[in-house]
This record gives C-alpha cells, sequence and structure tokens, in this order.
C-alpha cells in the first residue's frame, strides 16, 4: 500500500501533468491550430528549422501526415519551405518571422507564470529542477513510442467484433 506522501506525490504529479497537457491544448486552439500543428511548431521554434523528414521524426507522423500538416502551417502563415542549400533535392521547414510575435502571444501567459514561479528556487535547486526536465523529456519521448508501437500492433491485428462477446 501506497504511503500518503507517496500518494500525494502522485496526486501532485498528476495535477502537474495535467496542467501542462490543458496548456498545450489552450495554446493550439488560441493559435487556430490542432494539437499536432502546435507541437511541430514548437518543434521548429526549438530546432530553428527541419527538413519534413526530422518534422515527421520529431513529431512520431508519417511523411505523408507531415506533409500534409506542413501544408496546413504553410496554408496559416506560420512556416515556409525552402530548399536546403547543402542538397537542393531536400526541403528545409523554417517558421516565418512575422508569425512569431503571435506564438509569443500565446505562450506568453504560461512563461510569466512559471518564471514567477521559478522565483521562488535558489540556485542549487533551479540546477535540480532542470536536471529533472533534461531526463524527463527524454523519458516521455520512450514512453511515447512505447506507446505508439502497442497501438500499431494492437490495430494492425485482427479486428475485434463491436458485438457481444461470444459465449
Amino acid at each position: 500500500m501506497a504511503s500518503d506522501t507517496e500518494a500525494n506525490r502522485h496526486a501532485i504529479f498528476r495535477e502537474y501533468l495535467d496542467a501542462v497537457g490543458l496548456n498545450g491544448l489552450a495554446g493550439a486552439e488560441a493559435a487556430g491550430l490542432h494539437t499536432s500543428e502546435w507541437h511541430a511548431m514548437s518543434r521548429i521554434g526549438l530546432h530553428g528549422s527541419l527538413t519534413s523528414g526530422q518534422l515527421a521524426a520529431e513529431t512520431g507522423l508519417t511523411t505523408g501526415a507531415t506533409t500534409r500538416l506542413i501544408d496546413r502551417l504553410e496554408r496559416t502563415g506560420y512556416v515556409r519551405r525552402a530548399a536546403d542549400p547543402a542538397d537542393r533535392r531536400r526541403v528545409i521547414i523554417e517558421p516565418v518571422a512575422e508569425a512569431l510575435p503571435e506564438i509569443d502571444e500565446v505562450v506568453g501567459p504560461a512563461r510569466r507564470h512559471l518564471a514567477e514561479v521559478l522565483t521562488r528556487y535558489s540556485p542549487e535547486q533551479l540546477d535540480l529542477l532542470f536536471d529533472y526536465f533534461a531526463h524527463a523529456a527524454p523519458a516521455f519521448r520512450a514512453a511515447t513510442e512505447e506507446i505508439r508501437a502497442a497501438t500499431t500492433s494492437r490495430n494492425s491485428g485482427p479486428r475485434r467484433s463491436s458485438g457481444p462477446a461470444p459465449s
């Protein structure tokens, strides 16, 4: 049986994860984007630019779905396609600088509130927090891959009947 402390920590962590997820949903909605588009914009913004293949890997989408996602982001004015100067056969997806202030406006409240929270911590505590973030992000990505692999495996097997189970 879990102790009260463990149960409390679990509840706090769940509240944190749910709040992060809800903020992502609200950000996507405020920017007029689907959550996969919002996530793609975050990955492009973090890296500065990505090839379509890199974006597919970053988002976990198929190449066809990534092409459609890029088409939508291009139509909304968030990204543009550019030829890769090192290999003109490849396309680089880069953010449109004029659209970035809109993204900054959407993420501004979260940045402001989190900056206030972070002022509570000493430099040593901040080092610990950011060490956690550095290790937690790959752990969540690995968990995401496990979920996707299990879903793909489950979805590629024989279809289950939607009717009553055989007796």
